[in-house]
């Protein structure tokens, strides 16, 4: 993409109404646009990053054996009635009325609407396990929305619902969501701590957040150290197998938040040399709540006797757009952003030191061309701004690798390829740079 026809309005200075960095550095990176309180608008830039996220959850959601759906934004309030939540759940649902006198609610969680397609398409024992999915828009009504798309009202995010047949097959459900969310999150970059939570609103007896390190959080977090070193499942694991033993190592250690945390029990279960104290942002949070939604709902299927069985169920979020937010908290500077490669909106800034130059505007063209053409992804500054405010802007929005092609350069065939995150500058000549990134 050429940066003179790429939608991208940038910000020199920072919004007043910006706290934190992610608000403050999507804002100036021309990612979002406030619509009104809680509610942005996704410019090119920021739905770059946002898909990309969207597709490795999907990938690893596939992976595990779920099944994606689309279910409405807009639910019928009589199935919240049916659970009970309707008027349990507060004002933070936006609950609004048809032009025939019918309740309705903007959705701010789907358990209710999952349950109804599932009692009305499923009988059998035989048609279980199942675990079905959707990424969607949701809306909860924050009082004090604040910190950009981190507490907004408008959010994406990814739901996954379990259902099986008794509670040991539910529980294996809920390991492979576990460790489907270790892989997921490992794949943007992050490292990701899961740690004993509540079940809140949603219910339940079994529940983990899954916390990305940042001091920016909105959480204090306490865990042992070696959280740091764990390995993550590879690739290509066997859902089909046992995971509790993942799971086991994963929650053998301390970790919790400050809801959970207690000062002797932290210092009882944790050396003094691996005491972890820093906070963190939840980006992901998984519920067991077995019966809950099946028993008030009546959602049962015929057991092997042919007895109505109530669903055993759970339920599993990930904060897509949320993610976007938390990635930057964790991986920014005092220049801009610095993006993980898997999720970065472009892969490679070009940058053209002297638009205009015969040399160099023809030793970019024909690089673009040929990255393009290798399927990578390039954002290739073209335009005729200073050298100054081409760097700083590639700083700002924090594309993992920068190309300088420059008159000087030019006369030794030598371009300038800068890393990011590390700062790190080599000069390469026009065909080593090809090779770099294609191979």
């Amino acid at each position: 993409m050429r940066l003179s026809r790429f939608f991208m309005p940038t910000l020199k200075e920072t919004p007043s109404e910006a706290q934190i960095a992610s608000h403050r550095l999507m804002l100036r990176a021309g990612m979002i646009r406030q619509s009104s309180a809680g509610i942005y608008s996704w410019l090119p830039m920021g739905l770059k990053v946002l898909k990309k996220i969207e597709n490795i959850v999907r990938e690893e959601m596939n992976a595990a054996g779920c099944n994606e759906v689309l279910m409405p934004t807009i639910q019928p309030a009589d199935l919240w009635r049916e659970s009970g939540r309707y008027e349990d759940y507060g004002k933070e649902m936006l609950r609004i009325e048809d032009r025939h006198g019918r309740d309705m609610l903007y959705g701010p969680t789907n358990e209710e609407q999952i349950t109804e397609i599932f009692r009305a398409s499923v009988r059998s024992y035989r048609d279980l396990p199942s675990n079905l999915y959707h990424i969607q828009w949701k809306f909860r009504d924050e009082v004090r929305p604040r910190f950009g798309i981190m507490r907004g009202r408008e959010f994406l995010m990814k739901d996954a619902y379990s259902f099986d047949i008794d509670h040991e097959s539910s529980k294996s459900a809920y390991n492979r969501m576990f460790v489907s969310y270790l892989r997921t999150f490992d794949r943007m970059g992050l490292k990701a701590i899961p740690m004993k939570a509540d079940t809140g609103p949603i219910g339940g007896d079994l529940s983990h957040e899954f916390i990305l390190l940042a001091e920016t959080g909105e959480s204090e977090v306490y865990c042992h150290g070696d959280y740091l070193d764990f390995d993550v499942p590879p690739d290509g694991i066997d859902y089909d197998g046992d995971m509790q033993s993942i799971v086991d190592k994963w929650t053998s250690l301390y970790a919790v938040t400050d809801e959970k945390y207690v000062a002797e029990e932290f210092d009882a279960a944790v050396p003094e040399d691996k005491r972890l104290h820093t906070r963190g942002i939840e980006v992901g949070h998984i519920f067991h709540f077995g019966t809950k939604y099946s028993e008030a709902m009546g959602a049962t299927v015929l057991d092997q006797e042919g007895n109505a069985t109530h669903l055993q169920m759970g339920s599993y979020g990930i904060g897509v757009s949320r993610l976007v937010g938390g990635i930057i908290e964790a991986s920014h500077d005092d220049d801009g952003i610095i993006w993980p490669e898997a999720v970065a909106p472009f892969h490679i800034g070009l940058i053209n030191l002297r638009p205009g130059d015969d040399a160099t505007d023809a030793a970019c063209e024909d690089l673009y061309e040929k990255l393009g053409n290798a399927g990578v992804d390039v954002l290739y500054d073209d335009t005729d701004e200073r050298a100054g405010g081409k760097f700083a802007k590639m700083d700002l929005i924090g594309l993992p690798w920068q190309i300088v092609i420059g008159p000087r350069g030019l006369k030794n065939g030598i371009a300038e390829v800068k890393n990011r995150a590390s700062g790190i500058k080599e000069e390469l000549s026009l065909d080593e740079t090809l090779n770099r990134f294609t191979g």
